[in-house]
């Protein structure tokens, strides 16, 4: 009996040992649960700070997981209107992104490149379109190293891209008339004479626009240029290149070299501009002086509007609203 009160004891003994540890060890994985709860809580946080999106995707079934928002909230939609699945992802690509995304897409899966990376659009729920920064890696692979699981980071860039579409706009027009402005009439005129085109450039100054904005004041004067730049672009329509120079300057390149064809069209300009033009409820008139200078590939920019210049001088001389050639 001594030896089994004996074994009893020490059962015991070791029974209160395995509970002891047993509830050190519920301990210690309750205190490590409410850490990762705080870790997760810390990330969370930072990352929506961010508008930073972390996703996984189990690559055999196409399964989307996303750790700090709800999938498809970043267009618009709930989880039950849109399936965490890459099916879904694929569908909201924009169209004119849609192959190259994907394909991108498949070449680091398949071993072809480092990592994915790309920034596209996507349709979001209302119709509109969301610009994102995609980017992510292989990090698991099954027993016979094919691709098992991928994950990435998702940001929406919206505001940051349309600033920067926004900026290269203003690069490019005049911020009063949305005309092109120098800059980019230059470029144009280069642009034709790497196609081999030849053309030519209309230089147009209005007639008596300082009276009437004396007149009138600035306010009216600028909503006279933009009347105008509206009416020119109406008219020439895809067929011409249209820049606003600064003040009542306005330029056109026009694909053809045919002094026929230029006539026609500063005739038909004229025309356009000889009925009163109609601004803020007020009625004006507004004639046109328009020099023209037919280019070749071989001539600078400077040259070709300065010859054109020349050309309406030459017109205001002679009584204005009307068009010369240079020479």
């Amino acid at each position: 009996m001594g030896s089994l009160e004996a074994e009893i004891a020490q059962l015991k003994l070791m029974l209160s040992a395995v509970e002891q540890e047993n509830h050190l060890l519920k301990t210690n994985n309750t205190e490590l649960l409410q850490q990762k709860s705080v870790l997760e809580e810390k990330l969370n946080a930072a990352l929506d700070g961010t508008g930073l999106c972390l996703w996984e995707q189990h690559i055999p079934s196409g399964n989307l997981t996303m750790f700090n928002m709800e999938w498809g909230s970043l267009l618009g939609y709930t989880i039950d209107e849109l399936a965490a699945h890459i099916d879904s992802w694929k569908g909201n690509l924009h169209p004119e992104d849609r192959s190259w995304v994907i394909q991108n897409f498949d070449d680091h899966v398949s071993g072809k490149t480092d990592s994915y990376q790309v920034t596209h659009r996507m349709l979001h729920k209302d119709g509109s379109v969301s610009w994102v920064s995609d980017r992510g890696r292989v990090i698991e692979f099954d027993d016979n190293g094919q691709p098992l699981r991928i994950m990435g980071t998702h940001i929406d860039i919206t505001q940051e891209k349309r600033y920067e579409l926004g900026l290269a706009e203003l690069a490019n027009k005049d911020p009063l008339t949305g005309l092109l402005n120098r800059k980019a009439l230059v470029e144009a005129f280069e642009l034709s004479k790497q196609r081999a085109f030849t053309g030519a450039l209309l230089f147009i100054d209005l007639d008596d626009f300082k009276a009437n904005n004396d007149h009138y004041g600035h306010k009216f004067g600028d909503s006279v240029l933009i009347a105008i730049a509206n009416k020119l672009t109406l008219y020439l329509q895809e067929t011409a290149d249209i820049a606003r120079l600064g003040g009542d300057e306005f330029v056109v390149l026009y694909p053809a070299e045919d002094r026929g064809v230029l006539t026609e069209v500063a005739t038909q300009l004229l025309r356009l501009f000889a009925e009163t033009l109609e601004v803020e409820g007020r009625r004006i008139s507004v004639g046109l002086s328009i020099g023209i200078a037919v280019y070749q590939t071989d001539e600078q920019f400077s040259t070709v509007c300065e010859h054109a210049d020349t050309a309406m001088y030459q017109v205001k001389r002679q009584g204005k609203n009307c068009f010369q050639f240079f020479p």
